[in-house]
């Protein structure tokens, strides 16, 4: 992998000119040193050197009158899925590349070079060779900023017979895997840590957007620079608008610097044009996280108030539309105490967004080939959780990137823009039959069973479970109980169809998330681990799950000793919450056989 080819070169070339060259741009000399007519193959101790080699000399340096060319040797017989794209924008974000590899065909892998290069480079497996052409062929020299891609052909050593190992006086590394690590889904390239993308949205005066911009747009990339991030203005829509948002991807770190430098400017800028008026500091965040940015009670806000010496007021649900599912969170304070509770909201905000990226995946690990883009959850557009980052009051378009979870299709595409974290796991043995009562509007019941009772048994056979309809214990009651049967997988189709449904057919508004309560059984034996020593485990399972969970006292057990459990939330905490309970259900059973197997051990032995 380590062996460049270095063609156009005169015939007059000698090996001792090309030592000479690589000990002038500060590469290491090497023995092996394949000299042909007009060409030679050079080995490098490791990728690094490679492609500091490529980097420094193809297309740069002129020998004996001629400009060389330099690339990864690879034979036109042993070219295979695999290519190396380099000149990467390290700011770029990891979805935004893997939506650009994804045009080209399937993307089994995606590895991130550790290199010294300014700019980031990648290694990429396709799943067959005819894609990574199209691949090599599209991206070489396409142009991404102000940054052109470089793509070259790489040994696939998978596929490639194995070569024997050259020995080199400087020493080669035996293994590639020390030079490259696998590419993740969240943040930027020039941060190889894996973390979710949830940008940081603020809106401001239009009048200082220009200012924010600076001159041919020189302001905006020394911040862009500066803190590692990617920061979109979005000037263009909402014409005559007062106010325009801004979308500042980056790490926590780097919104919070892109933050107080854009605070910053907009108080220089008032200060220059005689603005009087306090410049308060606004976040923008989807409405589904603002009640957990809140807390009970508003202690959560209180706290930061207290603690950032701030005033912290939040926007009306009455300015929530369909396009528009973000609350204004006005922050008002110096610059240095607004930047200190930005700090603190972000983190709230952050950690309810990712308790809900683990719902996700806790699905994909317990529910085997489970796509939601198939489960039409969110037919209409309207989301159950954050839709991505775009210009406000504008529909989330979809996006097209390769994401294996989601589906190129899924509305929840845009919801978080990353894969799971997980790869989807096979379970070896068929799922355990779960019984779930879910509580919907009495006046929903005729949307649920549709004209001749159409529509529940669609859901049914599309979800692969039983789905009745209880009657209703008396006339006036304003809500009926829906049992749903079947294993993990027709749980989740199910009920999140019928999430879906409230929310289509309007018995929720816009500006509601769609909240319901689910009972479940469990074991009398279980219920006091659900519960845990002084309320521990319950109190923890709210707090995981954004649910609310009560275990009912004083129940008497059923014929079958069991007692229900009740989880009221939207649809991904009451998931949660569902697949939590049962695990602790699943516990206190194995250890219950192990108590009966040790017993019946020792009767036994006796």
């Amino acid at each position: 992998m380590n062996k460049l080819y270095v063609g156009n070169l005169s015939p007059s070339v000698t090996v001792e000119d090309l030592k000479q060259l690589f000990v002038e741009r500060k590469l290491p000399v090497t023995d092996q040193v394949l000299l042909k007519s007009g060409y030679a193959f050079v080995d490098f101790p490791d990728q690094n050197w490679a492609i500091k080699a490529i980097e420094t000399l193809s297309g740069k340096v002129e020998l004996h009158g001629k400009v060389i060319e330099v690339d990864y040797s690879v034979p036109k017989k042993q070219r295979s899925r695999r290519i190396q794209i380099r000149n990467i924008p390290p700011h770029l974000q990891w979805e935004v590349l893997d939506g650009l590899l994804a045009e080209y065909g399937t993307v089994e892998n995606v590895e991130q070079v550790n290199t010294d290069t300014e700019t980031a480079v990648v290694n990429v497996t396709y799943s067959t060779k005819e894609e990574a052409k199209i691949a090599v062929e599209k991206l070489t020299g396409q142009k991404f900023e102000d940054y052109s891609f470089k793509v070259s052909y790489i040994m696939d050593m998978d596929a490639a017979p194995p070569l024997p190992v050259t020995r080199n006086r400087r020493g080669g590394r035996a293994s590639r895997e020390e030079d490259s690590q696998p590419g993740t889904s969240g943040g930027s390239l020039g941060h190889r840590q894996k973390q979710p993308d949830f940008p940081l949205r603020m809106l401001v005066p239009t009048q200082f957007v220009g200012a924010i911009i600076g001159k041919e747009g020189l302001t905006i990339k020394n911040i862009t620079k500066q803190t590692q991030s990617k920061v979109d203005i979005h000037r263009k829509e909402n014409a005559g608008a007062a106010e325009k948002p801004i979308s500042i991807h980056s790490t926590p770190e780097g919104c919070s610097s892109a933050c107080r430098m854009i605070m910053d400017i907009m108080q220089k800028e008032a200060d220059d044009t005689k603005v009087t008026e306090e410049i308060p500091l606004k976040i923008l965040a989807h409405n589904s996280l603002v009640g957990r940015l809140i807390g009970k009670e508003g202690r959560n806000l209180k706290k930061i108030e207290e603690e950032t010496e701030t005033k912290i007021t939040i926007s009306s649900l009455q300015d929530l539309t369909i396009y528009n599912p973000e609350r204004t969170i006005i922050v008002k304070g110096s610059i240095e105490a607004c930047c200190g509770a930005e700090v603190e909201i972000m983190r709230k905000l952050r950690e309810a967004y990712e308790n809900d990226i683990a719902a996700i995946n806790q699905q994909t690990n317990l529910i085997p080939g489970l796509s939601l883009s198939a489960l039409g959850i969110f037919s209409t557009g309207l989301s159950v959780l954050p839709p991505a980052a775009g210009p406000r009051g504008i529909p989330p378009v979809p996006p097209t990137g390769y994401n294996p979870f989601l589906g190129h299709s899924s509305q929840l595409g845009g919801l978080y823009g990353v894969p799971p974290a997980n790869a989807i796991s096979h379970q070896p043995t068929a799922p355990e039959q779960e019984v779930v009562y879910l509580f919907i509007p009495t006046q929903a019941v005729g949307a649920i069973i549709g004209k001749k009772g159409q529509h529940i048994k669609q859901l049914a056979r599309f979800a692969g479970a039983s789905i009745k309809i209880a009657p209703a214990e008396s006339p006036d009651v304003t809500e009926r109980m829906v049992i749903i049967t079947g294993p993990p997988e027709a749980q989740f189709k199910a009920q999140g169809r019928i999430f879906g449904k409230l929310k289509e057919e309007n018995f929720f508004t816009a500006k509601e998330e769609v909240k319901l309560e689910t009972h479940i059984k469990v074991p009398s034996s279980a219920a006091g681990r659900v519960i845990g020593k002084g309320g521990k485990t319950v109190n923890e399972l709210q707090n995981l799950t954004s649910a609310e969970v009560i275990v009912p006292r004083d129940q008497t057990p059923d014929e079958n000793d069991e007692v229900f459990v009740k989880i009221t939330g939207h649809f991904f905490a009451s998931q949660t919450a569902q697949r939590k309970i049962r695990e602790i259900i699943q516990q206190v059973k194995q250890q219950e056989q192990k108590h009966q197997q040790g017993t019946s051990m020792t009767h036994h032995s006796k």
